[in-house]
């Protein structure tokens, strides 16, 4: 009967037991919370930059289409220049140049878009997380001093 409660120490009574386990209970329901909201982060982070690389991704591919034209289109130039040496290859080697123009624009674009993706990873989301960490281990810190 006058064994010390289980705690080890006197004076733990049932009341201090339960006030240790309500904080306990809070601090997992705080940490749950805050795992679900830095994934949400992420979540919405890699969204945004998979959206981005692949307007970036289509732009290099209408890049190789539209130089792809313009090589018919230059080719289409040379035939005529051998074929008949006539007027009519001049508007060809037109055609082909504003091709070449248009795909030189729509890769530089292209490859800005993709690179503004760089990297791949949710940076808000980790500097986020690491704060969340340094954050606990502080009061982690405070709490075993008192």
């Amino acid at each position: 009967m006058g064994d010390p409660p289980s705690g080890g120490r006197p004076g733990n009574g049932p009341q201090e037991e339960a006030t240790v386990a309500q904080l306990v209970q809070r601090a997992t329901d705080q940490i749950t919370r805050l795992v679900r909201d830095e994934l949400t982060l992420a979540r919405a982070e890699m969204t945004a930059k998979g959206k981005r690389a692949s307007a970036g991704a289509a732009m290099v591919g209408g890049a190789g289409g539209t130089a792809f034209l313009g090589t018919g289109a230059l080719v289409a130039a040379f035939i005529l220049v051998l074929a008949e040496f006539m007027p009519a290859w001049v508007a060809a080697l037109v055609v082909a140049v504003i091709l070449f123009a248009v795909a030189g624009l729509l890769a530089l674009l292209g490859k800005k878009q993709v690179k503004r993706t760089m990297p791949v990873k949710p940076e808000a989301t980790l500097h986020s997380v690491r704060s969340d960490v340094e954050s606990v281990q502080q009061a982690a810190k405070e709490g075993r001093r008192r």
